[in-house]
């Protein structure tokens, strides 16, 4: 702790340097469990296309709430990986001690006293709160596609619904137009509930890694603050 009472400052002492072979390791472990997870999923879309499971998905009736679906996921899995890639930055630099000064390493050095318990437990809260913020777009996508697929869902069995007419349920040449409407209807409604729940479950997978990796990041610098010791800006 310095004079003015502000507790520890960055300085340009030299940290020790990470050893061979653990440099941007977890940055890249991160990424190496992001990569490995998706291309699972994708082998296994693959396959489920080549079976025909997925043909209901291009229908004239169901390619619109599809496509929107698919496409809220698509933005929601590139933000995913993005953070990911950050956060494993952010986790080396603390790790081996080159983060800078407007990190969030360096930010909590410069604010948090380490003689004062109740100034430490206010910025480790801050902190975590801000960590949390930055990661928390993920999961609002996520729990997005659930309710899209419920919204596909309602919308489905309007157009279902909206096919029936009960006074020409006797008359065999609208029985085929009637039909016709209320499978386009249920259509939509299943593949889209499906589709919304499945990919709600991917995208989650992957903020458990996002997550993971944020409360290491965590940890990581709450441990060099409590440790005290001097670290260099790059």
């Amino acid at each position: 702790m310095n004079d003015t009472g502000q507790g520890p400052q960055l300085t340009t002492a030299e940290a020790p340097a990470p050893s061979p072979g653990t440099a941007r390791m977890h940055r890249h472990a991160m990424m190496l469990r992001f990569v490995l997870l998706n291309v699972t999923g994708l082998a296994l879309v693959g396959a489920a296309y080549a079976q025909g499971w997925l043909d209901g998905l291009f229908r004239a009736e169901t390619w619109a709430a599809t496509a929107l679906i698919f496409l809220v996921f698509a933005y929601g899995l590139a933000v995913c990986g993005l953070k990911i890639w950050q956060t494993g930055v952010a986790l080396d630099g603390v790790r081996s001690g080159t983060f800078t000064a407007q990190s969030r390493a360096g930010r909590y050095l410069e604010y948090v006293d380490l003689t004062n318990a109740e100034n430490r437990l206010v910025q480790i809260n801050l902190l975590r709160m801000r960590l949390n913020h930055k990661i928390s777009i993920v999961r609002q996508v996520a729990n997005a596609l659930v309710f899209l697929g419920l919204i596909g869902t309602v919308i489905g069995f309007i157009i279902a619904l909206s096919g029936v007419d009960p006074q020409a349920a006797g008359d065999a040449d609208n029985v085929g137009a009637m039909v016709s409407k209320l499978i386009a209807g249920m259509s939509i409604a299943l593949y889209t509930t499906l589709l919304g729940a499945i990919l709600n479950l991917w995208l989650t997978v992957n903020n458990r890694i996002l997550t993971t990796g944020t409360v290491n990041l965590l940890g990581a610098i709450v441990e060099l603050g409590e440790a005290g010791r001097d670290v260099r800006r790059p």
